[in-house]
């Protein structure tokens, strides 16, 4: 089902994964275009978001904890647009977890940097647009469009940090007030997710995130 090209995928498509049907615009599925292995959505999906501003202890923890998922077996799903959720792309490109990378634009004219190209031919590496081609340049509120049809992709959420009050803030919100688990960082500056209902977790021990049995919301 994957395609080492870039393809057009409507929702009529014998090829459209179940998952994108969480993603609607007016109440409908997205037509998205697709560069890399489709069958990636159709295994269950860690949601990753860092608010732009990472504080020091949750920014190190951070590091720590692409560290010890890059090798493991998960499928992460981002925009990987703040400067942490970039860090954090290159590290887990590095080993062998595989990445549903969705950008804030149309990927019809797109160039593939060096970095991905290995886990693009591999099948570790999906790159999805919602957006049509002529989309080529990011705007606040396109951003915002992606990030809230990547949390209804995901079946569970991390999120290192949130700024109190911010935009990932609202998402974690959104998530909870669906049923999806959201994990963040045990970390003092992550108390106002915690008092949502995010649940702490060791940078060292990402073992739950990589728990069994999450269900889908309809």
């Amino acid at each position: 089902m994957g395609s080492a090209h870039r393809r057009r995928v409507p929702p009529d498509s014998p090829d459209y994964p179940a998952a994108l049907r969480r993603c609607l615009r007016d109440g409908r599925p997205i037509p998205v275009t697709t560069w890399g292995e489709l069958g990636l959505l159709d295994g269950a999906l860690l949601g990753f978001f860092c608010s732009v501003r990472a504080r020091g202890d949750a920014l190190l923890k951070t590091y720590d904890l692409a560290r010890a998922l890059r090798s493991r077996d998960l499928t992460v799903v981002g925009g990987f647009q703040s400067p942490m959720e970039k860090e954090f792309l290159d590290l887990l490109l590095r080993g062998s977890a595989r990445v549903v990378l969705c950008p804030a634009r149309g990927i019809g004219v797109m160039r593939i940097p060096g970095a991905w190209k290995a886990p693009l031919a591999g099948g570790r590496l999906l790159i999805l647009s919602f957006f049509d081609d002529a989309l080529r340049r990011p705007t606040a509120a396109i951003a915002a469009r992606r990030n809230a049809w990547v949390a209804a992709l995901a079946d569970r959420l991390l999120v290192p940090h949130a700024e109190p009050g911010g935009k990932t803030e609202r998402l974690c919100r959104d998530a909870l007030a669906r049923g999806n688990p959201v994990f963040t960082l045990d970390s003092a500056d992550n108390a106002h997710l915690v008092v949502l209902g995010a649940a702490p977790m060791s940078a060292n021990d990402p073992a739950l995130l990589m728990a069994d049995g999450v269900d889908r919301p309809a």
